[in-house]
């Protein structure tokens, strides 16, 4: 089954890419395995996925521990205390939801420790609900400026997590405003070549405004069960 929609994913995204006349080379196509097993995560990699995305600490301890030996590049995609990050910065690849200037500060730390550089991106909140972590769009570039300084760090984009419409062409505007704030740090200066948004739902649009990286789980491991 994984493999099967990792194709159709694959395929899915080459289409998109060609009707807009973009290179699908352009994509990273990030599993998104939370509360999924390793046997899943072993299933995506068989069929071609390198990049995996994991939302909780504990869980990405657990399933790096036992997958060490695999081509995984993880990826942190939710809310990082900074007393946790010690815990996955030996070989974590990409932190996406850094949302202050503090835990820039503890990543540079523990990534210097390791002598190791790490990218990160900015996770901006577009939805402006409170319950939402990320800066808000107006502060956006400002963050990464205070970022930038930091050693260690690689600021590389900016990611948002926005709402779940039913309608993948709600999701247009939020889209739209990332790729205005990535055009804003290029008229500051400041390459940000990635932009992390778009999810199983509505990761289509996403490409055509401009996503480098989509975040997908239930199109490839299917529906969670958040009892296990």
């Amino acid at each position: 089954m994984v493999a099967e929609n990792v194709k159709n994913i694959r395929r899915q995204i080459s289409e998109v890419c060609s009707r807009i006349g973009r290179d699908s080379k352009e994509i990273i196509l990030i599993a998104v395995s939370k509360t999924f097993g390793s046997e899943f995560i072993r299933e995506a990699i068989s069929a071609g996925i390198s990049d995996i995305g994991e939302n909780y600490v504990q869980e990405l301890q657990r399933k790096q521990q036992e997958l060490e030996r695999e081509p995984i590049r993880w990826h942190f995609i939710g809310h990082l205390q900074r007393n946790k990050v010690k815990y996955i910065i030996p070989w974590i690849q990409c932190i996406h939801s850094v949302d202050s200037l503090r835990l820039g500060e503890e990543l540079s730390h523990q990534a210097a420790k390791h002598n190791r550089t790490l990218d990160i991106l900015v996770e901006v909140n577009t939805s402006d609900e409170e319950s939402k972590f990320g800066v808000k769009p107006e502060q956006t570039i400002m963050m990464v400026k205070e970022l930038l300084p930091l050693n260690n760090l690689n600021v590389v984009g900016l990611m948002t997590i926005g709402k779940f419409p039913e309608n993948p062409e709600d999701s247009r505007p939020t889209f739209q405003l990332m790729r205005h704030l990535q055009q804003q740090a290029v008229r500051d200066g400041i390459l940000l070549p990635h932009l992390s948004m778009g999810m199983t739902n509505d990761y289509h649009v996403a490409i055509e405004e401009g996503a480098t990286m989509v975040r997908i789980g239930t199109a490839i491991f299917g529906k969670r069960n958040y009892q296990h």
